[in-house]
């Protein structure tokens, strides 16, 4: 029975968003909440260019000790060769390959260098490299997608599918999609290809959501899985991309959807609120109050009757559990009143402090971690989180990659 697939691109689309940033301590995090959450796989950044090459090093190796649970790491490389044959050595075995298919794009963006037949070429080429280059899963990017004309959507796909593509993503680029539209869109595509076609929705008119899930049943339609992108908290570009958290809640409780598809993912939402609140604090974006399920306001009622509706029965106002997200985190550095922390300019003895009360075990590798915890903070100049602490103190070998010649 075909099935629902998460993938994230919170390292890749997310970190794109202006004003903001993410350091690659912080995307290793990104990755953590993932493998926690049960997230499928992860678009981890950029391997072809080089100040992604310690962090992706590391997260390779992380996720080969186990620090991400099932979570695979796929690339993001623009479908030429010569990006993929620079992601290659790096370890992973996964890839999304993108260039721009509408008539908009390769007009107004390419400007005669490359027209209908060399876009494919390109494509092509770039999926060759990365099957001879051993990788083991590669997704194909239709950038613009929702503005390419079908007949050419569908020579590019299918040109995609015989390259040895696993899937072709259908980009919503500029957010212009509607549900009824993408729908029928997918449930075409992925029929005629054959494989599925991947949602990738952008927010510009407040349907992201709305669009990847009736994408997604466009490939059941079809007897394809469906592989939806996000990004936790909805972050992206301009009006940014689908909610990871939203998305997975319309699957498990939407009318008419719930009960009527299989997730594929074994997911965890008790990491839920863990996982949105640290990304607030680390991309350093407030959570909207009605943000669904982690937001202030998610679980709140003042007015007469929802008060006294939902004192009588929850399920009256409410339409899922609000214990099913997990606790609201309650952080070492955010004690309040006096407390030692421990960071950029730390020393051993508020180090010890700190992990000591959080029953962190920091043994024979204690100046290591105290190294990193220094240089993870110094990234940010913030407090770290528990969880970062944990995550230090539990993998210090394979962290140390992020910042070459930290162990000679």
């Amino acid at each position: 029975m075909p099935a629902i697939h998460f993938l994230d691109v919170t390292n890749r689309d997310g970190v794109q968003t202006a004003r903001t940033g993410l350091s690659k301590f912080g995307k290793i995090m990104v990755n953590f909440y993932l493998g926690k959450l049960g997230v499928a796989q992860s678009e981890l950044g950029f391997p072809f260019l080089f100040h992604e090459v310690p962090y992706i090093r590391a997260s390779v190796a992380l996720a080969e000790a186990g620090a991400f649970g099932e979570l695979r790491l796929s690339g993001w490389c623009r479908a030429v060769p010569g990006d993929v044959e620079a992601a290659i050595p790096l370890g992973l075995r996964h890839y999304n390959l993108s260039i721009s298919t509408s008539d908009q794009m390769i007009t107004h963006k390419f400007r005669g260098r490359l027209d209908r037949d060399s876009v494919i070429s390109e494509m092509v080429a770039a999926v060759r490299a990365a099957r001879d280059g051993g990788a083991a899963t590669i997704g194909v990017n239709a950038e613009d997608g929702s503005r390419t004309d079908e007949g050419f959507l569908l020579e590019f796909a299918t040109a995609a599918r015989e390259a040895g593509a696993d899937r072709v993503r259908y980009c919503d680029t500029i957010g212009g999609e509607t549900p009824a539209r993408i729908r029928e869109r997918f449930a075409k595509l992925a029929a005629a290809i054959g494989i599925p076609v991947e949602t990738h929705c952008h927010n510009d008119l407040g349907m992201a959501v709305a669009n990847s899930v009736s994408g997604a049943l466009g490939d059941l339609d079809a007897g394809q899985d469906a592989w939806v992108n996000t990004c936790i908290n909805g972050i992206g570009e301009r009006a940014g991309n689908a909610d990871l958290l939203s998305c997975i809640l319309a699957f498990s409780h939407g009318f008419g959807v719930a009960g009527q598809v299989t997730i594929g993912d074994p997911l965890d939402l008790a990491w839920a609120r863990r996982f949105g609140l640290w990304a607030s604090y680390a991309f350093g974006q407030p959570l909207p109050q009605n943000q669904p399920g982690v937001g202030r306001n998610a679980f709140a009622h003042e007015s007469g009757i929802h008060a006294d509706g939902a004192l009588k029965d929850r399920q009256n106002y409410e339409l899922y559990d609000d214990e099913t997200l997990g606790p609201f985190p309650s952080d070492w550095f955010a004690t309040a009143g006096r407390v030692v922390l421990t960071g950029e300019y730390g020393g051993m003895a508020g180090f010890r402090h700190v992990m000591d009360g959080l029953g962190i075990e920091v043994g024979e590798d204690a100046d290591l971690i105290f190294k990193l915890v220094q240089l993870c903070a110094s990234a940010t100049s913030k407090p770290l989180t528990d969880d970062e602490l944990r995550l230090i103190a539990a993998y210090p070998r394979e962290l140390s990659l992020l910042y070459p010649g930290l162990l000679s």
